[in-house]
């Protein structure tokens, strides 16, 4: 959807998209190290436990779906929202949109996968509380990295 949408921004020059691209992550930035505080809209109703717990390939496609067609989940990162305005803004090729959500939805499934692969589910759990902060920081700061040297490079081939 978003990358039918892309199409509407061509008229507005490319160093402006990517300018935009780049400050919006480094909001997001801001946002994740807890520096800055504001909502993102989400469609905040949580997909319940027992959708994983009943089979999980099932279970897991199910979870990718609900997320990914935004029927329901919370989404508590900021990175997935500058991709997203990334793939709006910079009116790649298809392919483009497509890694971006392939990229997402293996993210997010491996996330269940490993939750039940460690072997001791409240660990897992207790250390994914600890660690999220620092974790979405990284993400972020990674994504911001990334669009920042390659929208550098799509605009002024350097």
């Amino acid at each position: 959807m978003l990358w039918l949408l892309s199409g509407l921004f061509a008229p507005v020059p490319r160093e402006w998209r990517h300018a935009l691209i780049v400050a919006a992550a480094l909001v997001a930035l801001l946002r994740d190290a807890g520096v800055l505080r504001f909502p993102m809209l989400q469609n905040a109703r949580q997909i319940p436990q027992d959708v994983l717990q009943r089979a999980l390939m099932r279970g897991t496609l199910q979870f990718g779906f609900e997320l990914g067609t935004g029927v329901r989940t919370y989404v508590s990162a900021s990175a997935p929202y500058v991709i997203a305005l990334g793939v709006l803004l910079t009116g790649g090729g298809v392919m483009t949109a497509v890694a971006a959500g392939a990229g997402f939805a293996l993210g997010r499934a491996l996330t269940p996968v490993t939750r039940l692969a460690s072997g001791d589910v409240a660990a897992w759990d207790a250390r994914l509380t600890d660690r999220l902060p620092a974790v979405k920081v990284a993400i972020c700061a990674t994504t911001a990295a990334a669009l920042a040297l390659t929208g550098w490079t799509a605009v002024w081939g350097g």
